[in-house]
Formats: C-alpha cells, structure tokens, sequence
C-alpha cells in the first residue's frame, strides 16, 4: 500500500524558529566509492560528522527520541555521488515489520528518509526513502506536496544486525538539480518512521503548526569544488505484443528508446523516441450520464514523471496527446450512400516527445513540453465499387507547453504558463495563456493566490477568446485556520484543446473555516473538523444557479483506528444550467441532503478493512441515493497480500436529459440507477525486485427508465410528455492484469503481462446478476500477452566499458 506523506508533511506556507537556527551537519570529501552493501565498514565512516538528536514530528511535537532507539547519520561525497549511511538503533530488531513490496510502495515496514535540496530554497525538496526491507522510494516534494510518479536511478541497501539495523545510500548527482558553485550550503533533513509505534523522528525539527516540511531543511556544508560526470542516460526498449479479438489476431514487435540529458547541472531534457504504451494500465471507465467529459488519469509514464512544472495552472491534461481524433464522431455523419466505414481510429499515434525542465540559482524555473502525433485516417469503402478512401480525422499536429516559474521568499512564487495546439491544414487550433500567483507574508501565517487565464481558439477562419481567474485568500498557521476564495470564467472560455475543463460561464463564492490538532490528545492522535460553503451564479446573465454547506470530520485514535463523516446540505431550489444541454435553458430542481461515514481499521494487523457507507435524499421527492463500500484485506504473510472492494449504490427516481427532438424538445426521463463494482488487487513479492501481481475489476451499471417521459419547460420544471422510446442501458466492463516485474538493475526492468477484458453495453437492465454474466461472457473477449524489456545506459558506465 502506498503511503502519501504528505498527510503528515502538511503544506501550509510559513517559517518558525526552528529555521532561525537550523542544525548543520558537513559531508566529508572521500576518493574512492565505498560499496553499497549495507555495511557501514569503511573506514572514512568513523571519520564523517554525525548528524544525530533527532526529535518526534508524530504524534507528538519535538520531544527527544527515545534512549533505546536513536539514529546516527553520517554524509560523504566525491565527484561521483554523495553518500550517506545511518545506523538505526533498536533494542527489538527482530519486531521490526518487514512486509515486501515494489519500488514505492511501502506495505507494513519502517523506513528512514533524506530530503535534499541542493538550492536550499524551501520550495523544492528531493526525497530518498529507504525501507526496513531494502525497497525504495522516491519523490518530489513541493509545498503543493508529494509527485511518487518521479522515479530516480539510485542505490541503497540495508543491513539487520543485533541491535540496529544499517542503510548504505549512493545518489548521483545526476539525479540531484544544482548549481555548481565552488562553494555552497545544501537543504537537508532526515526522517525515520516506526511503523509498530507510530512515530516519526526528524533531525531538524518540524513544527507542524506553521509552514511546509521543506522549509525546515537544517544544513548541508563542506561539499565543494565537485566536478560532476555528464549526465547522460539511454533507456532503450524492445516489446513484442499478441492480441485477440472476435477471431482476429495480430502480433507485433516494437523497439524504441528513452533518453535524459543534462543540459547543464540545473536543467534536464527528456526526450521519448518511437513510444510504446502497450502496457498501460486499464482506466476505470463508468458509465456517463452526465453533461461533462469523464476524466481519468494518466497512465504513461513519460507524461507522469517530474511534470511538477507542467501541472502548474491546470491548463496541461495529457491525456488529450493521442487522445479521441477530433472528427472521430463525424465520420459517420458524413458518410455518402452505398458507403460503410471499414477502420476509424479511436486513437492517435504519438510520433515523439520532448520535455526541458529544471531551475537556475535565482529560484526560477523553467519548463517546455512539446509532442508530435501523426495524421489519422479512417477508411471508408463503398460497396457497389469497393472504391476505398480515407478520410481525414486528425491531421499532423503539435502540443506545446512553457512554464516560467519565479520562487522566492521560500514561501512565494509567480508563474507564466502557455499551451498551444497547432493542427495541420483548416484544422481547429488553440492557444492558452495564464499568469498565476502564490504570495505569502514575511512569517507567512497568510497566503493571497489567484489567476488569470486567457484562451484563444481559432476555427473556420474566426477566433474566439474567453477568460477565467480566480482569487484565494487563507490563514494558514495555527490550530483555527480559514480562506475564502472567489473563481469567474466567461462562455467563451475554452481549454479543452489540451487542458480539462468540465464547464465555464461561471462566478462561484466559497469559504470555509476549520480547526485541527498537531499534538495527540488522551484519545487522538489526529484530528480534524471543518465547514465550508459555495454560492454559485451564471456570469452572464449573473443568475443564481446553487448553493450548498458542508460539514466534514476526521478522526486517528490511539491505536490507529481512522473514521470520519461529511454532511452536504443545498440551500434552497438549485438551478443546473448544463443538464439540458442546450444555452440558456436550465432544469430546476429541490435541494439535496447527503450524509457520509467510514471507518478504516488499523492496516497494520494481518486483517483491516474500509467501510463507508452514504445516503442522500432530496427534499419533497422520492429521488434517493444510496451507497455502500466494504473493503478487506489480508496479509497472508509478508509476501503476498489480497485486497477485495466492492462497492453497491442505487439511484431511483433520478430526472435526467435523455434527447432532443428536431422540434427542440428536451426530453427527461425517471430512471433507476444501480452500481455493482468487484475489484481485487493481489500482489506476491518475491522479494523486493519480483513481483507477481493481479488487478482485477468488474463495473455493472444497468439503468432502467420508467415509461412516463417529461418535456422541459421554459421555467425549468417538467410536464408530462407523450414521448416513446427505449432508452435502458447495462452497462459491463471486465478488466483483469495479471503482471510479472522483475528489476534486475537499477532504472532496468523486464515485465511480462496478460490481459483480458471484455465490454458490452446493450439495453436489457432488467437482467439479474447471474443472467448478465452469462450475458456478458457471451460477448468477444480481448486476450492481450505481451513482454516488454527495459535496459538502463548511464553514459559514464557506458564509456568505461569502452
């Protein structure tokens, strides 16, 4: 299971007195590179300055680690990499969890942390996490919090001994960003983590109250006058993929490659050269029926990896980068007679990529993204002729970002963010622009941010521009804190080309006030409780659209048992402008009630589970929701580990768009929506670099109209209507991945997956469980077997063997 710190590493903006006068610890200058054993037996360790007293930062609040369990860091360094090597005292070794798992996922085990920030500038810290079996983390670590997704080439290793256990650690350089200064003061910290205790220890202490843990660096000296190697690295791959469907098969063979170079010590190209995504990871699709795009996550990882900058404005989802053809949907529309489409594309082809990202001396950082994908075809043929042509459903085009990002203060920063899209021929183009700001006060126990963000679509000859922005203000230290914030976009706004945008056209108002903790209680070690409320309007006409309040509790005991609960209340009649689906009309409806709670018992036993459960009612109807999510899981031992959820929600009496007629009717229905999704993830860990690992998901959604249709009225209300037609859906997805791992070198791995999955959406909701299965298994059945190797080229071994 993955553990996101940052819910311990809160990030609010601010500095205290612990970095008025942080520790310093000086790194010793060494000739030759120690081995990476775990074994602390070279002899410039017992030379090296120790960096030890360290202090609780959870629960507690800097009290002194305990007598039986102190850590000693010591750091060295040459041209090469900087090392460090701690020894983790325990009077219990053999007590220390240890369950396996895969590069940055922690499971049940103790782990010791560096963070490094070579600028020292309080906003951009470097995480190295070892655990108590040997697996590594790592991470980016901003004030916005923690990016797992970056992944560095590194060495670790650990040794279990009678009263301690060791960590050896190298880090080259070329995974660190800096400026090569003959002499300067690095940022670093050091945390460990007793997962059977629950506390964590940090050198420097943190004070949890004010700032970010990245403004709570102590000091790194001594390391000068390095002379860094190139950094240069080569990832080149080579798959083989089979697949099946419906009686058809194809086999095909792919190589390519992945290349990082160091244009100089603070800034990095990225490049990616013939790419292959075969291997991604299924999205859990749902059924959609709503007004708005579904979003989902990115799963490539060469759009995931150190994207920090990219992700600033929220003007980049780069799932748009060999997405849907723009005119995948017309080709049927166009369709001549006697003619059939015999391929579209539901992809496009990505030809290559390229990113540059890193940060000068002065705090500014610097970002640019460009990719290429290739002209999509669909082929049509007719059939008196058996003439095929092609039509043409996305043309070349380029995508484009540029980020400019000044930090300063260690607490502040302003951004310049542009995307573009440009499209060959009489394409649609785009073009976005945003000028974003994050500013916190001297002490920084206040925070004022906002935007404004101007888009420029061009299509058929003309150019429509649309703006939005907002403005945020909070208090951000202390057990009380509040903000306020306000957001505005016009109707023509539009950042869809290669940004994610749900709606615009509107002037929302929220605020909210909430009250935590950050030292245990007799009966909690966490806890916080907060309220919120949003008023929504139109921009234009300024009409009023919804409003609502929002109670949310969360609770940690003692014993790390977790629960929680969120109540949403809507104020008054909400008015949902994007329902219709047509400008200017809009579907009136009574406020909503919904309650949620959870429980999640203590993962650290061999036997935990989730549980959440909700309900929803809206005023003066019968329309209901209600939803239900168990979730156990099952250490069978440290190796192999199973985690079943299933999750059952029921709709009924829900109205909602179904057509327009050609007379610009729009019809409602009354429909009853059930939810059925099994899912299981199992994983066996031969040790810490093989893995087997299984992902199974199953999503049923049938939904069942009633016979009574509604027309929309002018006022937004519904009157019955004499409308017929079928409009029931069952909706299956059948997933499963069932993948081999196997790390044999460092930044090196071969994977071996399977996949199956099935799709059928047809209109017999009325299907019982057992009755669709069999429905479904009826249906063609995508069989998927592919192996992929990767192999890992540092330029400086390369040239060494030579």
């Amino acid at each position: 299971m993955k553990y996101y710190l940052t819910i311990i590493f809160i990030t609010i903006f601010t500095f205290s007195k612990a970095q008025q006068n942080p520790k310093t610890v000086k790194a010793l200058k060494i000739d030759k590179s120690p081995i990476i054993d775990g074994i602390l037996n070279e002899a410039f360790w017992n030379n090296a300055e120790p960096a030890k007293d360290f202090v609780m930062f959870n629960p507690g609040d800097g009290e002194a680690e305990r007598s039986d369990k102190k850590t000693i860091v010591k750091i060295a360094y040459n041209n090469e990499a900087i090392y460090i090597g701690a020894t983790l005292y325990d009077n219990k070794p053999n007590e220390i969890p240890m369950q396996f798992s895969t590069r940055d996922n922690f499971g049940i085990t103790d782990f010791f942390v560096v963070t490094i920030n070579p600028e020292n500038d309080g906003q951009n810290d470097t995480e190295f996490i070892v655990m108590s079996t040997g697996n590594q983390a790592d991470a980016k670590l901003s004030l916005n919090g923690e990016d797992f997704s970056w992944n560095a080439v590194w060495k670790s290793a650990v040794k279990l001994n009678k009263d301690n256990w060791t960590v050896e650690i190298k880090i080259p350089y070329s995974e660190l960003r800096f400026n090569n200064t003959k002499s300067k003061t690095w940022g670093i910290n050091f945390s460990r983590k007793f997962n059977k205790l629950d506390e964590q220890y940090v050198w420097n202490y943190v004070d949890k109250k004010v700032g970010s843990f990245t403004q709570y660096s102590g000091k790194l000296t001594g390391i000068e006058n390095i002379t860094p190697p190139t950094r240069l690295s080569f990832s080149p791959y080579a798959s083989s993929n089979y697949s099946s469907f419906d009686g058809t098969h194809s086999f095909d063979n792919n190589i390519g490659m992945d290349l990082k170079y160091g244009i100089n010590e603070s800034f990095t190209l990225d490049a990616t050269l013939i790419p292959d995504f075969g291997q991604t990871a299924f999205d859990d699709l749902v059924l959609n029926l709503g007004p708005f795009e579904q979003q989902y996550q990115e799963q490539r990882s060469f759009f995931t990896e150190g994207t920090e900058l990219f992700s600033k404005g929220g003007l980049f989802y780069s799932r748009r980068i060999g997405n849907t053809p723009t005119n995948f949907y017309a080709v049927e529309a166009n369709l001549g007679s006697n003619e059939e489409i015999i391929d579209n594309p539901s992809k496009v082809n990505m030809l290559n990529a390229i990113k540059v990202s890193g940060r000068t001396s002065k705090g500014l950082g610097i970002g640019f993204f460009n990719a290429i994908t290739e002209k999509t075809f669909a082929k049509i043929k007719n059939i008196i002729t058996n003439k095929i042509r092609n039509e043409t459903t996305e043309p070349l085009a380029n995508y484009n970002v540029l980020v400019l990002d000044q930090q300063f203060n260690k607490n502040s920063s302003v951004s310049f963010v542009n995307t573009s899209v440009i499209r060959n021929g009489d394409f649609r183009d785009a073009n976005v622009s945003a000028l974003l700001f994050n500013l916190a006060d001297k002490k920084s126990k206040y925070n004022l941010s906002g935007a404004y963000k101007l888009s420029n679509v061009y299509e058929n000859s003309d150019k429509t521009t649309g703006y939005a922005g907002y403005l945020k203000f909070e208090k951000t230290y202390g057990n009380f804190q509040y903000e306020i914030a306000h957001s505005r976009s016009n109707d023509t706004y539009d950042i869809n080309d290669l940004g994610f945008q749900r709606n615009n056209n509107y002037a929302n108002y929220s605020g909210g006030i909430s009250y935590r903790i950050f030292k245990p209680t007799k009966h909690f070690n966490q806890y916080r409780v907060s309220l919120n409320g949003d008023l929504n309007y139109q921009n234009k006409p300024n009409n009023y659209q919804s409003s609502s309040i929002n109670l949310d509790a969360f609770f940690i005991t003692k014993s790390r048992f977790a629960f929680g609960a969120n109540i949403m209340k809507n104020i008054g009649s909400q008015y949902d402008f994007y329902e219709p689906r047509v400008t200017g009309r809009f579907f009136k409806q009574n406020a909503v009630f919904f309650s949620m709670g959870w429980i999640s018992t203590d993962y650290r036993k061999k036997f935990a589970m989730d549980l959440r459960a909700g309900y929803g009612i809206r005023h003066k109807n019968n329309n209901l929701y209600r939803t239900i999510t168990f979730s156990p899981r099952y250490r069978f031992s440290d190796k192999f580990q199973l985690i079943y959820r299933i999750n059952y929600s029921n709709m009924t009496e829900e109205k909602g768009w179904v057509n327009e007629l050609d007379n610009g009717a729009i019809i409602f229905g009354n429909r009853n929506i059930r939810t059925l999704t099994n899912t299981l993830i199992s994983s066996y860990n031969f040790n810490i670099k093989n893995a087997l690992n299984l992902s199974f998901r199953y999503y049923w959604s049938p939904v069942k109209y009633a016979d009574n249709y509604y027309e929309l009225n002018n006022n937004g209300t519904l009157e019955a209507s004499n409308y017929t037609a079928v409009h029931d859906i069952n909706y299956n997805i059948w997933n499963l991945d069932l993948s081999y791992n196997w790390e044999f070198a460092p930044g090196s791995q071969l994977i071996v997956l399977y996949r199956n999955s099935i799709f059928n959406s047809d209109e017999m909701a009325d299907l019982s469980f057992s009755q669709n299965l069999n429905n479904l298994f009826k249906q063609p059945k995508t069989n998927i077997f592919s192996i992929k190797l990767i192999y890992y080229l540092d330029y400086n071994n390369v040239k060494r063997w030579l």
